[in-house]
C-alpha cells in the first residue's frame, strides 16, 4: 500500500515525461541490508523473463555506463558482467524501477543461454499439483560455456 518513500511517491502521480535526476533516484532505490536490489532480465523484444540476479549501486551504475548487463555476484563476491565467462552476454536495453523502487527490470538483448545450466533462461523447472517437472533443454552443454570441456 503505497511507496516506501517520498522519492517514488511524487512519481506515482506524475505525468508521463516527468524527469528527476539519476542521481536522486539512486539514493531512493530500496537496497536490501547488504546493498543489493533484485534485478529482473526480460528479453527486449519477446518478454520472456529470463533470469533474476542482485545488483549493487556500482553494478547497476556500471550497467548503465557500459549499456552491458552487470550484476553482483555473492558467490564470487564481485562485480559480474554477463557473459564474461560463458560468451552468453546481455546487451541492454534499457532499466526501470518497480512503483516503490526494491525492484529492477533489465530489458535486455540475450545472445544465447541466460541460465548456467545452457538453459534460455532459468526458469525451466515448472511447479504443478504433484510433481517439480523440467520443461526446457539446455541448449549448449554448460560445461563447454565455462571452458570446462
Amino acid at each position: 500500500m503505497g511507496s516506501s518513500t517520498p522519492f517514488w511517491q511524487a512519481l506515482e502521480s506524475a505525468e508521463t515525461g516527468t524527469q528527476r535526476p539519476l542521481e536522486e533516484a539512486l539514493d531512493a532505490l530500496a537496497f536490501n541490508e547488504a546493498g543489493l536490489i533484485p534485478a529482473i532480465a526480460q528479453q527486449h523484444d519477446t518478454g520472456e523473463v529470463l533470469m533474476m540476479a542482485w545488483m549493487n549501486r556500482e553494478a547497476l551504475e556500471t550497467s548503465i555506463q557500459e549499456r552491458r548487463a552487470c550484476y553482483w555476484s555473492r558467490s564470487r563476491n564481485r562485480l559480474w558482467r554477463k557473459g564474461e565467462s560463458s560468451g552468453q552476454v546481455q546487451q541492454l536495453y534499457s532499466i526501470h524501477t518497480d512503483c516503490d523502487g526494491d525492484t529492477l527490470l533489465l530489458k535486455v538483448d540475450q545472445q544465447g543461454a541466460a541460465c548456467h545450466t545452457g538453459r534460455r533462461d532459468c526458469f525451466y523447472v515448472a511447479l504443478t499439483e504433484t510433481h517439480a517437472e523440467v520443461d526446457q533443454s539446455p541448449l549448449v552443454d554448460p560445461n563447454t560455456l565455462y571452458g570446462n570441456p
